[in-house]
């Protein structure tokens, strides 16, 4: 494969607020480590947009011929984000009465599945970080000697005070300053434990109560949950590698805390660039569930929410995130992603008409230059939205040729059908959708009414109707099944 390692890349570094040149530690690798999910719940449709962006710069570095060792972690431990937070992963499992080990299978194949419907290329390494406690009991074993961590009562927290008095400087990542964040501290449980507010807990003593705990030095409990970070990318990346990233909510406390914990068991910053991805907002509002405002990837494919009215394939949702820069906020609408999917079968349709488009004998559209163009655009910041819209361009310019308005010569066709296949299928990962998959999606939608029909006769104790519809359906192949989360379908 031709190498582009001359291009010259500029990413947004969160840690400078300024675009930067990017220069690997390594001539021609690259290693990346992406914050993943606390599989507790099914993932949340912002979670994936994070993973999708991060997705297009793997593909993207790939392609130019880089080296990339891609480390995204699943936490699977039960952490307390603060001092009286609950455990989420032990909180499911008393929920659903199930084991917490079961909650974190169950969860974590939710997430596998929904990240390869959006086409996702998988890491090279997933580590998880109950597979890591030994690691995180040396990292606080070493801030110990370091006189950088302090013992209380069976917990051990990171002493940010005396960090700082060490050349520390946290908070330089948030741009946060110590006296901000002592003002601005909540009296929580715990505090008493603490020297600082600000300190972190690296370890808790587990409460008698609490399900998910293992034997340290310091008696039975749990790691924090910054710490597993820390040592999963220094153990997989060295003690400084190249790119960190993850959702811009995670900068502070917990990469701000990531920092401190490497330098100061490692003497130095571990990361040269920090790359952080902008908020999904749902119809101009913050998702929450306490309000009610959101949708799960899976009720956006189905069609099964109150905001979208109908349902939409993964890969047109892939390609509604990446009309936005991963940096910008967002909103998903029903209006928006109706929209998006328009321009992707008007960007298709000009896409499959390609391979029969004849060749001339003169060209009069510069490929080349669309071509560098595209380049530039993918250079800056990893600009997919830019990349799009040249795409359009060259829609327009395939039409035109198909109308005979426009000329293209064999070895430019040939130059343009390889670009396409790059940018369209390779680093956007977007793939053409054939009439079986916009039928499927059709389908969807006449068996959710159809069922819906059956609930209200069973409802309504018409079992004859609700009998009819599930043995006609069964004739037709299609096999209803009734579960605790509802009815779903399946074809023979």
């Amino acid at each position: 494969m031709r190498s582009y390692l001359n291009n010259q890349i500029k990413l947004y570094n969160s840690l400078h607020g300024k675009k930067e040149v990017f220069t690997p530690l390594h001539e021609g690798w690259v290693g990346m480590y992406v914050c993943g999910p606390t599989v507790y719940n099914k993932v949340h449709l912002g979670n994936c947009r994070t993973f999708l962006s991060f997705d297009v710069i793997n593909r993207y570095l790939r392609h130019l011929g880089y080296k990339v060792k891609y480390v995204r972690n699943i936490t699977d431990a039960g952490h307390l984000t603060d001092d009286n937070s609950e455990d989420k992963i032990s909180t499911r499992a008393r929920l659903e009465r199930i084991e917490p080990m079961e909650v974190v299978q169950k969860y974590t194949l939710n997430f596998h599945k929904v990240l390869e419907l959006f086409n996702m290329i998988p890491p090279d390494i997933e580590p998880t970080a109950t597979g890591h406690i030994v690691e995180q009991i040396e990292l606080i074993k070493k801030l110990l000697d370091k006189g950088l961590a302090y013992e209380v009562n069976g917990s051990v927290y990171f002493d940010v005070n005396k960090f700082d008095s060490e050349g520390g400087n946290y908070g330089e990542l948030s741009g946060r300053k110590i006296e901000d964040m002592i003002a601005n501290t909540r009296d929580l449980d715990g505090q008493g434990e603490k020297r600082n507010p600000q300190d972190f807990a690296l370890w808790k003593n587990a409460s008698p109560e609490h399900i998910m705990r293992w034997p340290s030095p310091w008696g039975n409990g749990f790691p924090g949950w910054h710490l597993e970070c820390t040592a999963m990318s220094t153990k997989y990346l060295g003690k400084k590698f190249d790119i960190h990233g993850g959702g811009m909510d995670l900068k502070f406390p917990h990469h701000e805390c990531e920092i401190a914990q490497a330098k100061g068991s490692y003497g130095e910053k571990p990361v040269n660039y920090w790359v952080h991805t902008n908020m999904l907002t749902l119809n101009g509002q913050k998702m929450s569930k306490s309000t009610g405002n959101t949708i799960l990837p899976e009720e956006l494919f189905s069609g099964d929410n109150d905001f979208i009215e109908k349902p939409f394939h993964p890969i047109i949702v892939r390609f509604f995130f990446l009309q936005a820069h991963y940096r910008s906020v967002l909103d998903l609408s029903n209006e928006a992603i109706v929209a998006a999917e328009k321009g992707f079968f008007r960007l298709t349709s000009a896409i499959e008409k390609l391979p029969h488009i004849a060749d001339s004998e003169s060209s009069s559209y510069n490929i080349q230059e669309w071509i560098e163009n595209c380049y530039n655009a993918l250079n800056d910041d990893f600009n997919t939205p830019v990349l799009i819209s040249l795409l359009f361009d060259v829609a327009k310019l395939i039409n035109n040729l198909d109308l005979k308005n426009e000329t293209l010569t064999a070895k430019d066709l040939k130059k343009l059908n390889t670009a396409i296949h790059v940018f369209f299928y390779d680093i956007l990962g977007l793939e053409l959708l054939s009439d079986t998959l916009i039928d499927n999606s059709k389908l969807d939608q006449a068996m959710k009414v159809l069922i819906d029909l059956r609930n209200k006769a069973r409802l309504e104790k018409d079992w004859a109707l609700s009998d009819e519809i599930r043995n006609r359906l069964a004739q037709a192949g299609i096999i209803l099944k009734d579960g605790k989360e509802g009815t779903t379908f399946e074809i023979e």
